[in-house]
């Protein structure tokens, strides 16, 4: 790969962050990972208490790439036809036309998706698997690139419903948004006038995140790098405190994910260190722990970290 595109790559990801992070104070990480996920096709599940910003991160993120953007708020009432969209009977042609659902865009914010039933929440499947509906029989393509967004709220338990195992596992990613720090949310309170004029550019576009899927492709992963992916994941299915491990999917995603994350840092090439910093993110969600670790407060975080520990990293 030529060093011209990989410094693209690398000062293209650098605005991105920078433009968010005019309105979203702290999340620079996480705007990488966004990223990350995006340029590999994956899909985003944030995690975290009311009004930590986790809206404002997807709307931002998705304004400053210049994409469409759509929000869907998740409530028990929903039905899969509003997602998804429906047939309509038009009286000027006296036929039936298919009015599309928000579902057609390019980012997707599945606001406080556990509010849903399960039989809303699986419209989805097929659109973050597929990149597709389908609709009593037709099928549509969505537009590209195509990217949801979901949050959950953790501390929720009245009218919520679990996400089913087979769609958390189509979360490339689960991002953990905790509270800001002092110094964090007073630089929050100074910059209201940025987020209420809504003052961030656009400085990206529809065709940059074209370029970057097309180059991450080339990015370089050594044997020994792939037999550590391998290890890491094998290693959740066999771990004291999981029941069911992670699948082969998500070794998938950890292989794909390094190599987005390699190129948004300037790099040909993926490092251990790159496995390990998406390690938590991509696996800690796809795991089911044991009722042990359950009674005993342990988080899947902790098992990945565990696992981290446990396996020799490759020089």
């Amino acid at each position: 790969m030529k060093e011209n595109e990989l410094d693209y790559a690398k000062n293209l990801a650098l605005n991105v962050v920078e433009e968010v992070s005019k309105i979203v104070i702290g999340r620079r990480n996480e705007v990488y990972l966004l990223l990350t996920s995006l340029i590999s096709g994956g899909h985003v599940l944030i995690e975290g208490v009311p009004g930590v910003a986790k809206t404002l991160l997807a709307k931002a993120f998705a304004y400053t790439l210049d994409l469409d953007y759509k929000r869907i708020q998740f409530t028990p009432d929903l039905l899969p036809s509003d997602i998804t969209g429906t047939y309509i009977f038009d009286q000027r042609s006296k036929d039936f036309v298919f009015r599309k659902g928000p579902i057609f865009t390019n980012i997707l914010l599945a606001d406080e998706i556990n509010r849903a039933s399960p039989k809303t929440q699986s419209a989805l499947l097929e659109a973050m698997q597929e990149q597709q509906v389908t609709v009593e029989g037709h099928t549509f393509d969505l537009p590209r690139p195509f990217m949801v967004i979901a949050t959950l709220n953790p501390i929720e338990t009245e009218g919520v419903f679990p996400l089913p195992e087979a769609q958390l596992d189509r979360f490339m990613m689960k991002i953990v948004l905790d509270y800001p720090s002092p110094k964090e949310e007073l630089e929050i309170l100074h910059r209201q006038i940025l987020i209420h004029k809504w003052l961030i550019n656009k400085v990206a576009s529809r065709e940059d995140i074209f370029n970057l899927q097309r180059l991450f492709w080339d990015i370089h992963v050594s044997e020994a790098v792939e037999r550590y992916i391998i290890e890491l994941v094998m290693f959740t299915r066999k771990h004291k405190y999981v029941k069911l491990g992670a699948s082969p999917r998500a070794t998938v995603h950890l292989y794909l994910a390094s190599k987005a994350y390699a190129l948004l840092m300037g790099r040909d090439y993926v490092l251990p260190d790159d496995v390990k910093k998406l390690a938590i993110p991509i696996l800690s969600h796809r795991i089911i722990l044991t009722p042990d670790a359950l009674y005993n407060g342990v988080r899947g975080e902790e098992v990945v970290k565990d696992i981290l520990n446990k396996i020799t990293v490759p020089a």
